[in-house]
């Protein structure tokens, strides 16, 4: 048989194979996702996430300087409050869980990136990711305020900053709330922070374990007033494009697993980073399929993280990290 174009020849070995790979990863393009929770001598394993824990500002640094050992860089901070009230107060509160756990990671990590999700849900007494107002039989009497809760976004992204925030990450899905919080950094001298935006998150089923990790879960209603329907890939689209024009440097997709087809869609419409989060549901499939014997797991997580960075993804947010980041090492992925 008489062929000319064989694709096979470059796939002979696994020195030619990495040589002609159009997809490479490195350490440095992954953030880990950690729960800081008040209090002290806190380890506290998350039952809906097998290998994850929540931890106290004292206890956090094992964990930050295992992950820069392993090449991770970067770092998203998730705080859990003792105290939740209407407003969200410890959102924003100067001596909040994020904003000391910031100075404590400046103080001892002082190279580690550090990033922080700015919302409203983990810290307010309903659960919702804004301040509540009027009535909605949808949500059984209140409704999500978008505007007013602008305000308290910005101020909790402000105070992120002030504490030690490298960068601030809204995942709310609060209309012109990048605008809001871009405007407010300006004006107080932070206008070399960036913003990484949550511009395409989904109503997603895949985070119901976070919410048990963080505490979030709503009290009443959902979040699909203000989180993205799953069916729609357009509306995907117009929520990135509104957010670069509104100041984002960074645009994120959110789930990562069933939404890689946003990934691609938004790396070629917007011209800015793209991140994609793989979230707490992601992680604990993984996880529980292989306790059950039923996937390789190390397998698994190098396929995933690969695919997500063929699809487009230059950043990934991830529970896998540090596994990720020794499996570049070893030469398994990247």
């Amino acid at each position: 048989m008489d062929l000319t174009t064989r694709p096979r020849r470059l796939r002979r070995d696994e020195t030619l194979r990495k040589m002609v790979r159009e997809t490479r990863m490195d350490p440095s393009s992954l953030i880990y996702p950690i729960f800081i929770k008040e209090g002290t001598g806190i380890v506290e394993a998350i039952p809906t996430m097998p290998g994850q824990y929540r931890y106290s500002v004292d206890t956090m640094g094992e964990k930050l300087a295992s992950l820069q050992k392993a090449g991770v860089s970067a770092v998203m901070f998730f705080g859990i409050p003792d105290h939740k009230d209407e407003l969200g107060s410890g959102a924003y509160d100067a001596n909040g869980i994020v904003q000391q756990a910031l100075r404590q990671a400046a103080r001892d990590f002082p190279e580690l990136y550090r990033i922080t999700d700015v919302c409203m849900c983990e810290y307010t007494s309903h659960g919702h990711c804004g301040v509540l107002r009027g009535q909605n039989d949808r949500l059984h009497g209140q409704e999500v305020d978008n505007d007013r809760t602008l305000e308290f976004l910005a101020q909790t992204a402000l105070s992120h900053v002030k504490a030690g925030a490298d960068m601030v990450a809204p995942s709310d899905m609060m209309d012109g709330r990048v605008a809001a919080i871009r405007a407010v950094l300006d004006e107080h001298g932070y206008a070399d922070t960036p913003i990484m935006s949550y511009a395409v998150k989904y109503a997603s089923a895949f985070y119901g374990p976070f919410r048990d990790a963080a505490g979030s879960a709503p009290s009443f209603g959902d979040r699909k007033s203000y989180q993205m329907d799953y069916h729609n890939s357009r509306e995907g689209l117009k929520e990135a494009l509104l957010d670069v024009r509104e100041g984002a440097d960074i645009i994120m997709v959110k789930p990562a697993m069933s939404y890689l087809d946003m990934v691609a869609r938004i790396k070629e419409t917007v011209h800015v980073p793209v991140a994609s989060y793989s979230v707490s549901g992601e992680y604990s499939m993984i996880r529980a399929g292989a306790e059950l014997g039923y996937i390789d797991e190390e397998k698994i997580i190098c396929e995933t993280a690969a695919s997500a960075f063929r699809a487009g993804c230059d950043i990934y947010l991830t529970y896998f990290a540090e596994e990720i980041a020794g499996y570049m090492r070893e030469g398994k992925i990247g």
